[in-house]
Formats: C-alpha cells, structure tokens, sequence
C-alpha cells in the first residue's frame, strides 16, 4: 500500500515535470528570436509549438533558426567587419606596418 502511494506520488512529480518543462522550453526560440530582432519571429514560435507537439521533432530547427541571421543582418554585419578590419589596416600602415 505505501509503495503504490509512492509511485503515484513519484509519477505526479514526474507528470508536473513534463508539464513544466513543455511550458519553459516551447516559448523559448520564439522569445530568442524576438530579442535578437528576427524578422520572422513570430514563425519561429510557432515553429517552437509545433516542435513541443510534436515530441521535440521541430524544436530543434526552431532553435537554430532562431539563431540564424537574415540575408539584411548577414550583410550589415559582414560591412561592418570589413570596415573595421579596413580601419585596423590603415591604422598599421600609418604606424609604419608592413600591411
């Protein structure tokens, strides 16, 4: 009698858990997406949904894309490197670099 009550109370805290856990993580590329300024945000938490749904299936994609940047965002952080690099290579030059 007492081990079935602890089983049951063992399987609740599992239950909990889970329901915790599905609560915490199926946001969570949507919400990374949305801080980072991705402009397709909104699908990636619905990517993020469909990925809790379906076991865990799509989660993972959503959690890379939410990462990933748009051709507009690749480009302006690719000008803003060469620029810097470009700035960096002057400055050596000026100091009598062999740049």
């Amino acid at each position: 009698m007492v081990l079935d009550i602890f089983a049951l109370v063992v399987f609740g805290v599992l239950i909990a858990f889970v329901i915790f856990l599905v609560v915490k993580l199926g946001p969570l590329p949507g919400n990374i997406a949305g801080k980072r300024g991705h402009p397709q945000a909104d699908a990636i938490s619905v990517l993020g949904w469909i990925g809790v749904v379906t076991l865990g299936l799509a989660w993972p994609f959503a959690l890379v894309w939410a990462y990933t940047r748009s051709g507009e965002q690749q480009a302006a952080y690719l000008g803003e490197r060469v620029a810097a690099m470009e700035s960096d290579l002057a400055a050596l030059r000026a100091h009598g670099g062999d740049a």
